[in-house]
């Protein structure tokens, strides 16, 4: 059956080559596009003679969570978020996780229509603190993304994007300046990882990670989904931790989460939880103040913990604070030291809850 003719909304950062082809300059991928061609992402199309962005307005769905679980454990802890994302992707992870959404190639994933006033207006009305461009990459959705962001802030409703960080440095700039927390995912430490597991580069996404830290105000955090055989060996993780330390700091959080077989890598054994264990503790000697373990059942190593007495800051069960031990300016009640984050007075309530969303039209 014949596609639907294309069309969408004019997308940025594209350039005409000499060839009547036109190059997209979103990401380090440079598609270049004939009359009626998508780019890998599959959601940034030529159309009309120009690239656009064929699911501006269009979501997979809206979903409350717990912020702890984009994951950010240092930005707004305990606080509801509305979660939402559109389709397709600009990597092509053999991993992925939310494969169903990342991997659409079609857009009947996309069925729900919002207006960035809609969205910024249901995140008001459900009480939630800030928004989330999670499920696949706002990178590939900028447009979009922006728009949303813009409507937030005039709502005093904060914004989180949930990327791989695989972008060129003009559309970072534009993105990020929107944003006020971000959870990049650094998939491996190794340009073979990258190359043979997501058909992508290392380099660009050190360039966000660096870029964030001493050229922004945005508050993020870090996530290394750990595959065995793949990216978990103790020399690997010593490497990205010595990394991040060296050229990002001690205060960036790091989250080490555990994989189970999904995608195109269904024969490959879930991530042990020692291989867990073992990350946090190199983290840790490496010099990390926040080094944190995921998707297995670890209070220790999803708590928080002050960096100069060893209290317990923040404790957490999955996505539950079940303590809290924070001055109201985000300081260890015992030392007095001060905890890395954006914290406000209190924590939120929120707890592990989800709970889908409808958005009424705007």
């Amino acid at each position: 059956m014949a596609e639907d003719p294309i069309s969408g909304v004019p997308g940025r950062y594209w350039h005409r080559l000499g060839d009547g082809r036109i190059q997209c300059d979103l990401c380090p991928r440079y598609c270049r596009l004939h009359e009626g061609q998508r780019g890998l992402c599959f959601v940034r199309a030529r159309a009309q003679d120009q690239m656009v962005l064929t699911t501006y307005g269009r979501s997979s769905g809206f979903c409350i969570d717990p912020i702890e679980k984009k994951p950010l454990n240092h930005f707004l802890p305990g606080t509801p978020i509305l979660s939402f994302g559109t389709a397709g992707c600009n990597l092509t992870c053999k991993f992925c996780q939310n494969w169903s959404i990342s991997k659409a190639r079609a857009l009947d994933r996309v069925q729900e229509h919002a207006s960035p006033e809609a969205i910024a207006q249901a995140a008001a009305a459900s009480g939630c603190r800030s928004v989330a461009f999670t499920y696949n990459d706002p990178v590939i959705f900028l447009e979009y993304a922006v728009d949303v962001a813009q409507a937030c802030r005039e709502r005093a409703i904060k914004t989180v994007a949930v990327s791989a960080g695989y972008i060129c440095a003009e559309p970072r700039r534009e993105l990020f300046r929107h944003m006020d927390a971000a959870n990049i995912d650094l998939k491996g430490f190794t340009e073979s990882f990258y190359k043979n597991l997501c058909s992508g580069k290392l380099a660009p996404v050190l360039d966000t990670l660096i870029y964030l830290k001493h050229e922004t105000n945005v508050w993020f955090e870090i996530t290394t989904l750990l595959i065995p055989g793949e990216n978990d060996s103790a020399a690997e993780i010593t490497a990205l931790c010595s990394w991040v330390v060296q050229h990002l700091g001690p205060d960036v959080p790091l989250h080490f989460t555990a994989f189970h077989p999904d995608w195109k890598m269904q024969d490959t054994p879930p991530t042990p939880p020692a291989t867990l264990h073992m990350a946090r503790r190199i983290g840790g000697e490496h010099g990390l103040r926040y080094v944190y373990t995921g998707n297995i059942h670890d209070p220790a190593g999803q708590s928080t913990y002050c960096h100069a007495c060893g209290d317990a800051l923040v404790q957490r069960d999955w996505y539950d604070l079940s303590g809290w031990n924070l001055t109201p300016d985000g300081h260890c009640e015992n030392c007095g030291a001060a905890c890395a984050g954006v914290f406000e007075r209190a924590p939120g309530r929120w707890g592990r809850r989800r709970a889908p969303v409808r958005i009424a039209a705007v």
